[in-house]
């Protein structure tokens, strides 16, 4: 009898334990809000006590995407081996996305964002920041994937400090349309790829396209002339929650962009362009009312989110393209 007690007493326990963590980890699932970058920047900068100089809001808008991945509701979860995060996938996919945006601009920081000409030195601070970003998103391990970020974080506090100081004169951000078509053309590349890798959740058949039609190029080996491409039904939530991580981190991006950037766009009449695009990538950011990524077929009964959020991203990129564009006009 009071063996029977005894399980019946573990049962319960252990249900309650798993109740628990089902409830944590629907918390922990809670996307982060977006937030307004200027208002981050200006308050940021009265507790500096300076003033927000050009290129202070493009960096405030890395550190502040970054500390979010790192410091929202459960803190970075792509690493963890405990219960419930090593159940979860799709807000990690999310950490993922907004991650590899943050390696773009950090990347594009270093090398043409903080330099006059191609000749010319490395911050030290970027020097720094920009490798830690790139480590293992799931390293546990010493060092861990959020002790780099947040060294990195921390490397570009120091950058944005010097650049706002008139005494310093080695940390410099140049707003140039020639940098700006460097970023974008990154973008580009990166929506580009989430576009369809999204679009590939239904399945198609797609002509090889790699050597555009040249009849001179070449490639290493031999590909097919036609392949079916098909994301697994198992990778379909990630792709998607990655995407979204991605457009949530892109779209503060390219609101700093408009303050440190509103001569050159103003100058080239693409202003409203980058307003419109970040019009786009807000719609990416509706709230999801299912509770699951569902993958219908394109024109078909049920809805599929993938096809959705690829239009809204192809529709952004599109218009990044006509802004290079406008960027590259006199």
């Amino acid at each position: 009898m009071a063996l029977n007690i005894s399980a019946k007493s573990a049962s319960i326990t252990a249900s309650v334990v798993v109740f628990l963590f089902y409830l944590l980890g629907v918390f922990w699932s809670f996307e982060p809000e977006t937030f307004d970058i200027r208002e981050a920047a200006i308050a940021d900068a009265k507790v500096d006590n300076v003033k927000p100089v050009v290129g202070y809001t493009t960096t405030t808008a890395i550190i502040k995407i970054a500390e979010t991945i790192l410091n929202k509701p459960g803190g970075y979860l792509a690493n963890d081996i405990t219960p419930p995060s090593v159940m979860l996938d799709n807000i990690p996919a999310w950490e993922f996305g907004a991650l590899e945006m943050v390696r773009d601009i950090s990347l594009i920081m270093r090398q043409s964002f903080s330099r006059s000409q191609s000749q010319s030195l490395e911050n030290k601070f970027l020097k720094r920041a920009q490798p830690k970003f790139n480590i293992d998103h799931t390293n546990w391990a010493i060092p861990s994937a959020e002790g780099e970020y947040e060294s990195a974080i921390q490397d570009l506090y120091s950058y944005r400090k010097d650049l706002a100081d008139p005494l310093v004169q080695d940390a410099q951000f140049y707003a140039r349309a020639d940098n700006l078509r460097d970023y974008i053309r990154e973008v580009e590349k990166r929506l580009g790829s989430y576009s369809q890798r999204l679009s590939a959740s239904v399945g198609r058949n797609q002509l090889n396209t790699d050597l555009a039609g040249d009849k001179v190029a070449q490639q290493s080996t031999f590909t097919a002339s036609a392949v079916i491409v098909k994301t697994s039904w198992w990778k379909i939530d990630d792709v998607f929650y990655e995407s979204r991580g991605a457009c949530w981190a892109l779209l503060h991006m390219l609101q700093a962009i408009e303050v440190d950037f509103a001569d050159v766009l103003e100058n080239k009449n693409a202003a409203v362009s980058v307003s419109q695009i970040i019009r786009e990538l807000e719609a990416t950011q509706q709230t999801v009312w299912s509770p699951m990524i569902l993958n219908g077929s394109g024109f078909g009964f049920v809805a599929n989110h993938s096809l959705v959020m690829a239009n809204y991203i192809s529709r952004a990129n599109a218009a990044l393209i006509d802004l290079r564009e406008l960027l590259s006009q006199g």
